[in-house]
């Protein structure tokens, strides 16, 4: 009996040692690197077959019995999956029940408009690209926003993605992001605002985000255009005529596109334009709400990158000959 008892133990002890050694050997992979991808509702048995079918060279009858014995078989997660060289049953496991996604990023930046946005989302590695060929109506209208113009809607940050996820995902988390701080700029908006709605504010912090040269002018830029507001006076502001001029823009702005009336050319209409002309970002979007307290209408670029402010025409002419003329 005793013998018995020994050799049982000796052999639970082998089989133990065994199992050890199987659920740390690294896969033999059919290439360096492998993308497994797992649907939701995939049973362990289905994710066994999918990693198999992605390239994993390993039995599917111990990977799934390893699967069952662990316990965490119903802890898989669907997701895209980046397999590497070193890949061993335990960690095969532990990333597919620890969520441990292949992510990718794109950057959407402050100032840019929905054209290069778009641009930005077809260059992106491993997106799917759901919006390609469609109008910008259109896209909308996916996202649950028709009749919306896209320009301006999106927030400028990093962002994440599953391998193979939709371009339209992200678009919606950055349309998502963009109420989310719109809404808070509006409601922290300074209570003489001329501003009659949060699309306004959007506006006029699309235009202080593309006026900008340096961040600490902000408030500053945003005062000029809302004094001038309140007053009904004129924007005039280049960057919305160039807007206006779309492809036709060459780089140079003549005094006949100044002249060129289109819904957002601020020299020829009073009030804002008729959308954003670009994504702002969180400190345009706090300057629109909150501007610094001013009388200037006026300001030029110092050619450092600053702007000189200027409360009358006269000392707005006095600095147009100083920093533009060199008089």
């Amino acid at each position: 009996m005793r013998r018995f008892i020994g050799f049982v133990f000796v052999l639970t002890l082998a089989f133990g040692s065994l199992a050890f050694w199987w659920v740390n050997k690294p896969f033999s992979l059919s290439a360096p690197t492998l993308d497994l991808s797992i649907e939701p509702g995939t049973t362990p048995r289905g994710v066994v077959q999918d990693a198999v079918a992605s390239g994993v060279n390993v039995s599917p009858a111990l990977l799934y019995w390893w699967f069952r014995l662990s316990g965490q078989a119903r802890l898989i997660k669907a997701g895209s999956y980046e397999l590497e060289a070193g890949l061993t049953p335990r960690s095969l496991l532990s990333k597919l029940t620890r969520g441990e996604e292949a992510l990718r990023s794109v950057t959407l930046v402050e100032g840019w408009t929905f054209k290069q946005v778009r641009a930005a989302l077809l260059k992106a590695e491993h997106l799917t690209q759901d919006s390609k060929g469609l109008e910008p109506n259109l896209i909308m209208n996916k996202l649950g926003r028709p009749a919306l113009a896209p320009e301006g809607r999106f927030y400028p940050d990093t962002y994440t993605y599953a391998k193979g996820s939709s371009d339209l995902k992200v678009l919606q988390r950055a349309l998502r992001a963009m109420d989310h701080h719109l809404a808070a700029a509006w409601a922290m908006r300074a209570t003489d605002s001329p501003l009659k709605t949060p699309d306004d504010l959007l506006t006029l912090a699309s235009i202080v985000e593309k006026e900008t040269g340096s961040a600490a002018d902000r408030p500053m830029i945003a005062s000029v255009f809302t004094n001038r507001l309140r007053i009904g006076m004129m924007l005039q502001t280049d960057p919305t005529v160039i807007y206006g001029l779309g492809d036709q823009f060459d780089g140079n702005l003549r005094r006949r596109d100044l002249l060129a009336d289109t819904p957002w050319n601020t020299y020829t209409r009073t009030g804002l334009p008729a959308t954003p002309i670009a994504m702002p970002g969180k400190a345009s979007l706090m300057a629109a709400a909150q501007p610094a307290v001013s009388r200037s209408l006026y300001f030029v670029a110092r050619g450092d990158g600053s702007s000189q402010f200027s409360d009358n025409l006269d000392a707005h002419n006095r600095a147009v000959n100083k920093f533009q003329r060199g008089q």
